[in-house]
């Protein structure tokens, strides 16, 4: 009894040691740095002309077949769709997720805010191959730290790390095949109503194959030396998941 009880206060003096190395982020921050992060990327990519990215796919192809309504409008209006299948697949009304399309209803309106000024950027061939490098890393870094924030995120980010606990499937695997979903529905919808594929270039198909390991390892990263804690996830409770 005295060994177990000189362990357990061992163990505990390690734990407490292990804390001191890392530094704690407010996640209500670290959401905002996300949301701004996350919809800088998704213009950049797009802007780099290698295609947008897979998560906001769906609403540029609909934002290019029905172009009277902005690529920010449908993005909440798709994002709206994913909280709905979420709350269907739970069979139970989620408080949380509302404040996730509240969110994503912010995100959409900072996509339509850069895309007002992105195009001051110069558009030679070695800077477009820079911005989708830059808008890469940026989107791998904004989900990853979405995902450690300890509050609802926006819906896109929000549906394939609620799925994969849902149905108890690795984050990364649920990540690419939702990503490849959107890149089939936008060349169908594209190609159909177009009679050509729009917003698809070799940047989305190369960021949707690869993203979810790395979110993944930039996750890893940042584990080492952060921690978040959120003052209102008791409001708002989420799960968290890699």
């Amino acid at each position: 009894m005295i060994v177990t009880a000189e362990w357990r206060i061992y163990n505990i003096m390690i734990s407490e040691l292990s804390e001191r190395n890392y530094h704690t982020i407010s996640g209500e921050l670290t959401l905002i740095i996300s949301v701004i992060i996350n919809s800088f990327g998704v213009v950049l990519m797009l802007y780099s002309g290698a295609g947008i990215s897979a998560i906001s796919s769906v609403p540029y192809a609909f934002s290019r077949v029905f172009s009277h309504v902005s690529l920010g409008t449908w993005t909440y209006i798709f994002q709206g769709t994913l909280v709905l299948c979420l709350m269907l697949l739970r069979r139970r009304f989620v408080p949380q997720y509302l404040f996730s399309f509240v969110v994503g209803f912010a995100f959409g309106e900072l996509l339509d805010v850069h895309e007002l000024w992105i195009g001051i950027l110069p558009y030679t061939i070695p800077w477009r191959i820079a911005y989708f490098a830059v808008s890469y890393v940026l989107l791998c870094i904004g989900i990853a730290l979405a995902n450690r924030c300890g509050l609802p995120i926006t819906p896109t980010d929000l549906f394939p790390r609620e799925l994969s606990d849902i149905i108890s499937v690795s984050y990364s695997k649920i990540k690419i095949t939702f990503d490849v979903t959107c890149l089939i529905v936008t060349a169908v919808l594209t190609g159909y109503c177009l009679r050509h594929i729009e917003g698809l270039g070799i940047g989305t198909v190369l960021a949707a194959f690869t993203m979810g390991k790395g979110i993944g390892i930039i996750g890893s990263l940042i584990d080492k030396k952060f921690r978040f804690k959120a003052r209102i996830s008791a409001i708002l409770p989420v799960h968290a998941n890699d």
